[in-house]
């Protein structure tokens, strides 16, 4: 099967959100699926807002929008949503 790079954009939903709780929060909800590697960015919005942009690789067979679907069940997540989608070679 082949395999896909998935960017995801994890909104919190103040800047006093403890980002370092939040991903590992965000981590476990991934870890139940068959991800192949995860890398884990913050990216400052605005305001003293800061996103974490989540980067994973699967299985084509799998859907990204059920993992965007569990992270936005996390407590102080505002929202989450899928920024790139990339077919990987190799």
């Amino acid at each position: 099967m082949a395999k896909m790079l998935t960017k995801i954009k994890l909104m919190p939903d103040s800047p006093n959100t403890d980002l370092n709780k939040l991903e590992k929060e965000a981590l476990e909800k991934i870890k139940k699926n068959p991800i192949d590697d995860i890398k884990v960015e913050k990216e400052p919005i605005a305001f003293g807002l800061t996103a974490l942009i989540i980067t994973i690789v699967l299985d084509e067979s799998l859907s990204p929008d059920l993992i965007t679907e569990e992270l936005t069940k996390i407590r102080d997540v505002n929202n989450a949503e899928i920024i790139d989608i990339r077919r990987a070679i190799g």
